[in-house]
């Protein structure tokens, strides 16, 4: 039986150090915007993206391997050379950016809020993927081939609070995983995020422009649009694995 479980809050990461995950998938969501724009530039054609939690980290990986794009926010808009002590990054942490004009064959190092973070607090788990509205489905389906003991969906979430759009893609990959399954177990923290997701999904785009991220983006004229981007479902046919500290596209 698969037990499905939802980290709600990035407070909560810190204790998956202490966790044995070695059963575990986990999957990251931060629909707005960092796993939205991973999955993105993984179908344009980048070869991987490099997720690290500090400028500086990106900054010590371009100096080793000046090919890379260094890509990532703080604030929400691109890092610039007052930041960096000199660089302005190349891409920011819109999706839209990430054109295959631009990504096409080019490996990634990103560095953003929260997201980036959620994903390294999981690197004990049997597996990490990193997913969004945009690959949910397959993504579903993905796990569900695996049947995995443990399937812990984990929220990026803003600052150390809940983020609405990401308990409500975790609540619809929940509502798939559970779909004609009858054999899986679903703790609270997940209830909660499915009864989000059943009670959102019909007005999808005017819940999530109440939330904190969404209305900051769409204060922003160059990022609004973001917003409606990200909520596509199923736009994007692939899963996104990280393995050794990278997000691929599995074959």
């Amino acid at each position: 039986m698969t037990q499905i479980e939802v980290i709600l809050t990035p407070a909560e990461l810190p204790a998956l150090a202490k966790r044995n995950l070695a059963e575990t998938v986990c999957v990251v969501f931060d629909v707005l915007r960092a796993t939205s724009t991973f999955v993105t530039a993984l179908h344009n054609g980048s070869k991987a993206i490099i997720p690290v939690s500090e400028i500086s980290e990106a900054l010590a990986i371009r100096k080793k391997q000046p090919d890379v794009l260094l890509g990532g926010e703080r604030n929400s808009v691109r890092i610039r050379a007052a930041q960096t002590g000199g660089i302005d990054f190349d891409l920011g942490n819109s999706p839209r950016e990430y054109t295959p004009e631009k990504v096409r064959g080019k490996t990634i190092v990103s560095t953003t809020t929260n997201g980036t973070r959620a994903l390294r607090a999981c690197a004990g788990a049997k597996m990490v993927l990193a997913a969004s509205f945009l690959n949910l489905t397959t993504t579903a389906k993905f796990i569900r081939q695996l049947c995995p003991s443990e399937v812990l969906l984990v929220c990026a979430g803003t600052r150390e609070n809940i983020a609405n759009e990401d308990v409500l893609a975790a609540g619809a990959l929940g509502e798939m995983l559970l779909r004609d399954s009858g054999g899986r177990a679903v703790s609270d923290s997940a209830e909660i995020a499915l009864s989000a997701w059943r009670k959102a999904k019909s007005n999808l785009l005017e819940v999530v422009s109440e939330a904190e991220n969404a209305r900051r983006l769409l204060a922003i004229p160059e990022l609004r649009d973001d917003v409606t981007f990200c909520l596509q479902q199923d736009k994007y046919p692939l899963v996104a694995q990280m393995e050794t500290g990278a997000i691929i596209q599995c074959p």
